[in-house]
């Protein structure tokens, strides 16, 4: 994967991004004073580098965490939890399966994007779209379709 253009974003999108995500994270002044660019990749996806690192990524339009992002920034909320039985399969790329699922944010909503997280140490796997709302998440079938995930193409390209 390699980066085909990058700028610096202006004011107007960065206001843009932090009111789409920052109430989602701790401390949303790491991004009010932070520096901005959009890198766009041959891949067809967008990211957005904030102090040189690729924390956010954009995903239909919708600016949300990369993997390291989600690391790093610490979002609250859009969180599911799955066991470790499923960590290995997610790690791989694959979805969410509901059986895995050990707790969804009560406030997901079916096609929300999700950071997902693996039980004991709470430490990001991947980022997904919610299939389905987060009381409804676990029981049979897909529940979170995996977007990017550790390992992938973007994840190497951070790391």
């Amino acid at each position: 994967m390699r980066i085909k253009s990058r700028h610096h974003l202006k004011g107007s999108e960065v206001k843009r991004i932090l009111s789409a995500i920052g109430d989602q994270i701790e401390d949303p002044d790491l991004l009010r004073k932070a520096s901005m660019e959009l890198a766009e990749t041959d891949e067809g996806f967008e990211i957005i580098i904030v102090n040189g690192k690729p924390l956010l990524m954009i995903i239909n339009g919708e600016p949300f965490f990369t993997v390291l992002g989600a690391i790093e920034l610490s979002p609250r909320g859009r969180t599911v939890v799955v066991d470790s039985g499923a960590v290995r399969f997610i790690a791989n790329g694959a979805d969410v399966m509901g059986p895995g699922i050990v707790h969804a944010d009560p406030e997901i909503e079916a096609g929300d994007l999700v950071v997902v997280v693996e039980e004991r140490h709470r430490k990001p796997l991947a980022v997904g779209r919610a299939l389905r709302a987060g009381p409804d998440m676990k029981g049979e079938g897909k529940a979170v379709e995996s977007i990017h995930h550790v390992g992938d193409k973007i994840w190497k390209s951070i790391c």
